[in-house]
């Protein structure tokens, strides 16, 4: 496993415990380069959305524990927030959610000479996804293709 990896678990592993006791959800964490910047991020949600002091509340809990654990290795910022709207779907538990709604897929390389697509979620299993298009067409992608996928939303 990568430092990113191990990173990831081990805060996954310890915020759980604080997430699930206020009756959140830990929708994903995420150790990543910004800049000159390491970020390590907590997405959280509830029903009807989480609020800046729910956020604070977790990161303030959350940062006791960083402090005392010590287990990442240089400087790096928290931060813990809503997922948004536009978070891309990740676990088993996004692709029961999106079941039956509308999705926006993004791939590597052009398929049938497009690179988005729009399509009702119909099927998923750990290899692929399959779309219902609004011509009724049935789209089967591969995960390993697909360099985005999360709820379409329209304005």
């Amino acid at each position: 496993m990568s430092k990113k990896e191990v990173y990831e678990q081990r805060t996954e592993e310890l915020i759980t415990p604080i997430v699930d006791r206020e009756g959140f959800e830990l929708v994903d964490v995420e150790y990543v380069k910004e800049g000159a910047d390491w970020y390590l991020r907590a997405y959280i949600d509830k029903e009807g959305g989480i609020t800046v002091n729910d956020c604070e509340l977790v990161a303030r809990e959350m940062n006791e524990i960083l402090d005392r654990e010590d287990y990442i290795e240089g400087s790096y910022i928290f931060e813990v927030s809503s997922p948004g709207l536009g978070r891309p779907l990740k676990k088993e538990k996004d692709y029961v959610r999106a079941m039956g709604k509308e999705l926006e897929i993004r791939t590597y390389r052009m398929i049938n000479h497009e690179k988005e697509f729009y399509g009702i979620l119909k099927a998923y299993d750990d290899a692929s996804v399959t779309v219902e298009t609004e011509d009724g067409e049935e789209l089967v992608f591969e995960k390993k293709d697909i360099a985005l996928i999360r709820l379409a939303f329209d304005f």
